[in-house]
């Protein structure tokens, strides 16, 4: 059966890959259409989501956020298909870096990277960083349930030198190559909500108490990896630019989660500075009510 809907499905994919910039964005307009207008997909988590976190804000301008969101949520939605046939030259026009040199001076010391980042802006095209450096790239991530589309993202990240790696395979992969003496640039996508028995750690984000993900940090100490924050600016319609900010060098002088709670400071930065490209589609403080007595 995956495989059916793959075969049934891929050739969709494919032609809306190879359509030129100005009708994948037409094709995205529809996509809105039925995502925001029709379906209206999670459209109460992302208003109860920003009426949350932005209590004084009008509701004239939620909705105006709520829009704005869901063109670019689709929108995000295209450009990672569009990574199925988009060319090196396109993606490197279209997504930029503002000081590469930041990942360049880490390499010259010989030394791995932990790069941690938000759900915000567009994390899809940052393997194009790969052509700029030498690091072998590590993205951690959820395996997908069809295996043959797990395979298809795998292959279109691989073509830059940038490996997917589940959850379970980070630890002993990395291990593995620090041994081998591989320099490895490791992504973190690390603003998600953990279940809090599982939780180690809670702070404030965005004003609300929640669990936070450490998993970042507890590698960066655990073999010694610089620890850098990217953010992304969306200049335009489909195109992005990223700036790197080195949270540290040394993550062994920092004090248990002060490097996780930097991270979150630095994402509150650029979602109070244009809110509607963060993933408010997710359910991000849903355990806020939680807070366990040690935590409060």
């Amino acid at each position: 059966m995956q495989f059916l809907v793959y075969i049934l499905v891929y050739p969709f994919l494919w032609l809306i890959s190879i359509l030129p910039f100005r009708l994948l964005y037409a094709f995205s307009d529809f996509v809105y259409l039925f995502v925001f207008r029709i379906f209206g997909y999670r459209k109460k988590t992302v208003k109860e989501n920003l009426r949350l976190v932005f209590p004084d804000k009008s509701k004239e301008e939620i909705n105006r956020i709520t829009k704005v969101f869901y063109h670019h949520l689709c929108d995000m939605i295209v450009e990672s298909i569009k990574s199925m046939t988009i060319s090196e030259a396109e993606m490197k026009k279209r997504f930029t870096f503002t000081n590469i040199d930041v990942i360049k001076a880490i390499e010259e010391q010989n030394k791995s990277i932990i790069l941690m980042c938000a759900h915000y802006g567009s994390w899809e095209w940052i393997f194009i960083l790969q052509t700029y450096v030498k690091y072998r790239g590590n993205a951690v991530y959820k395996r997908l349930a069809n295996k043959y589309f797990d395979r298809l993202v795998k292959r279109i990240r691989a073509k830059y030198n940038s490996y997917l790696i589940t959850t379970k395979e980070t630890v002993p992969t990395l291990i593995d190559l620090k041994r081998k003496g591989i320099l490895t640039i490791n992504g973190f996508v690390s603003d998600q909500s953990p279940k809090p028995s599982k939780a180690f750690h809670w702070n404030e984000f965005m004003g609300l108490k929640v669990p936070v993900y450490t998993g970042a940090e507890m590698l960066a100490k655990k073999l010694d990896m610089a620890v850098v924050f990217f953010k992304v600016k969306k200049l335009k319609r489909g195109y992005y630019e990223t700036t790197f900010e080195t949270i540290t060098l040394n993550p062994k002088e920092y004090k248990d989660y002060e490097i996780t709670d930097i991270f979150l400071k630095l994402v509150e930065q650029q979602i109070y500075e244009a809110p509607e490209y963060y993933l408010w589609t997710h359910k991000r403080w849903k355990h806020r009510d939680k807070v366990p007595e040690k935590f409060l």
